[in-house]
C-alpha cells in the first residue's frame, strides 16, 4: 500500500445474521473522511461483529455499506487491503510471550513482503529496508508509544505492558501498512477514566490525520460519530456469558469468517 486513502463510510440497513441469530441489523449511519466513528453497545450486542463487517473481515447479509469507493459486502477483499486492526481478540492479538521489538521486527517483515507496491519491491534491499523502518517509527509515534519509556525498552514483553501501552502497540502495529481505515475493539474496556480519555485522545489525532477510525467502546465520546447496536438486533436464541471470547462470537456468527 502506497499510503493512506481518505476513506468515508457509509451503512445502509447493515445486518449480519449468522446460525445463532442476528449479530446487529438495520445499522444505518454515514461518516465522512476522517471521522471518529464509535460503534456503542453493552457486550454480546454484535459490536466486535460490526467493527469486522465494516472492515472487510465479515461479510453481511443484509443491506449494504460504502468504504471510499468499495461497496461491501461485495468487495470485501478491496476493503480489507485498504484496512486494519488493532486489538480484536481472537482477530488481531498480541503474543504476551514476545517483546515488544519482536512484534514490530515481524509486522516489519511482513510489511516488507506482502504490503509494499510491485514498485517498491524492486528498490534495492536496503531502501526497501530503511523505508520499512521510517514507517515502522511513523506508526509508534502516531501511536504514541515511546519506546525509551517502557521497563526494558523494545526488550519489555508484551505480558509487562500496561493495558495501554499494549493498546498503544496494537494501533502502532496496524498503523505500519498506512491503512485508510482502522478498527480498534474494546477500546475503553478495563481503562481508568485517565486512560479513557487519552485513548480517545489517540484516535482523535489519528482521524484528524486523515486515517478514518471505527472503535468499538461501551460509551462514546463527544463529537464522535456514534453507532449504537444496543437495539439493532433482536434477541438472540442464547445470550454470550460474559466470558465468552470475542473469538467465539466472531466464529459462531458467521461461518464465512475471514481472518485479518
Amino acid at each position: 500500500m502506497d499510503g493512506p486513502h481518505e476513506l468515508g463510510v457509509t451503512a445502509r440497513g447493515f445486518g449480519l445474521k449468522g446460525p445463532r441469530g442476528w449479530a446487529f441489523r438495520e445499522v444505518s449511519f454515514e461518516a465522512e473522511p476522517g471521522s471518529l466513528i464509535a460503534v456503542e453497545g453493552p457486550s454480546g450486542s454484535g459490536r466486535t461483529c460490526l467493527l469486522l463487517a465494516l472492515t472487510g473481515r465479515m461479510r453481511a447479509t443484509e443491506g449494504s455499506a460504502e468504504v471510499g469507493e468499495w461497496s461491501l459486502p461485495k468487495q470485501l477483499s478491496a476493503v480489507r487491503r485498504a484496512s486494519a486492526l488493532a486489538h480484536v481478540p481472537g482477530v488481531a492479538d498480541l503474543d504476551p510471550a514476545l517483546t515488544v521489538g519482536e512484534h514490530l521486527r515481524e509486522r516489519a517483515l511482513l510489511q516488507r513482503r506482502f504490503g509494499d507496491s510491485l514498485r517498491g519491491l524492486l528498490r534495492p534491499r536496503a531502501e526497501r529496508k530503511a523505508g520499512t523502518k521510517l514507517q515502522v517509527d511513523t506508526a509508534l509515534t502516531a501511536a504514541g508509544l515511546d519506546l525509551e519509556a517502557l521497563p526494558k525498552g523494545s526488550r519489555t514483553a508484551v505480558r509487562d505492558l500496561e493495558r495501554l501501552e499494549a493498546l498503544r502497540l496494537s494501533v502502532a502495529l496496524a498503523l505500519v501498512g498506512r491503512p485508510g481505515l482502522l478498527g480498534v475493539d474494546d477500546t475503553d474496556l478495563k481503562l481508568s477514566d485517565a486512560e479513557r480519555a487519552e485513548m480517545w485522545t489517540l484516535l482523535r489525532s489519528l482521524a484528524e490525520a486523515g486515517t478514518t477510525v471505527v472503535a468499538v467502546c461501551s460509551e462514546a465520546p463527544e463529537g464522535a460519530v456514534t453507532v449504537s447496536t444496543a437495539l439493532s438486533a433482536p434477541p438472540r436464541e442464547r445470550e454470550p456469558q460474559e466470558n465468552e471470547t470475542h473469538e467465539k462470537e466472531t466464529v459462531d456468527a458467521l461461518p464465512e469468517t475471514g481472518r485479518a
